[in-house]
């Protein structure tokens, strides 16, 4: 039925509860304090207008019978619950201003989702459970992102640490990727000569130019290639 889904505003506060129990005689006072904490509009008249259009066809006294009221739709216990009883038993019997006035507490306290269907174009910084939700999740896909890309850099860093050997003054040189590992005491013209190299040690000097600079400095953990 129209209007029956669009409004579903959600159970009040404890504090806003105590104004419906209190009943039409305490609620002016009880919600006086309430008021005054969500008087600053978060919404304009013209936005209120659309919100009015898309609940009730802009018909701010209707009362079709489905238990909610008004041109905004409020439930009748929302109504009560933050302080529109002091206008009215029901917010059809209110005026569009009055109206109006209680939207901008359920706003504060609820958010635009009191009007989960309507109330998406309210511009208002209120709590909106669905944006929370949207946010929590960008974030903790940030984060997730970031956590991904730290994880990648640190793979990277320490790839680049496996590729260099470090030689007795700390500086790094490549490693190389070569069959034969160098070890200590070793030098071009021992390796060439212990495993027939064929040129030389000029020929594994020219092999293995990628890594060695100068062919009188090789170093332990260094991987040349012999042929």
């Amino acid at each position: 039925m129209l209007f029956s889904s669009k409004g579903k505003h959600r159970r009040p506060s404890k504090a806003a509860r105590a104004v419906a129990v209190a009943g039409v005689t305490g609620a002016a006072a009880i919600a006086a304090p309430l008021m005054a904490a969500g008087s600053a509009s978060a919404a304009t008249a013209s936005e209120w207008d659309a919100v009015a259009q898309c609940e009730s066809g802009g018909n701010w006294s209707i009362n079709t019978g489905n238990g909610y009221y008004g041109g905004l739709q409020f439930a009748a216990s929302t109504w009560a619950g933050y302080g529109g009883t002091q206008y009215a038993s029901t917010a059809d019997q209110a005026t569009k201003a009055q109206q109006i006035a209680i939207a901008e507490k359920v706003l504060a306290g609820q958010g635009k989702g009191a009007w989960p269907v309507c109330g998406k174009g309210l511009s208002s910084a209120s709590y909106d459970g669905a944006a929370a939700s949207s946010n929590s999740g960008s974030s903790q896909k940030s984060t997730q992102e970031s956590s991904k890309k730290s994880t990648e850099d640190t793979r990277a860093s320490r790839s680049s640490e496996r590729a260099t050997v470090e030689t007795p003054t700390g500086k790094k040189v490549k490693k190389g990727d070569g069959e034969y590992k160098v070890v200590t005491g070793d030098t071009l013209s021992a390796i060439a000569e212990k495993k027939n190299v064929k040129g030389g040690w000029e020929k594994l000097f020219e092999l293995n130019k990628d890594i060695i600079d100068d062919a009188d400095f090789i170093y332990p953990g260094q991987q040349l290639h012999l042929s």
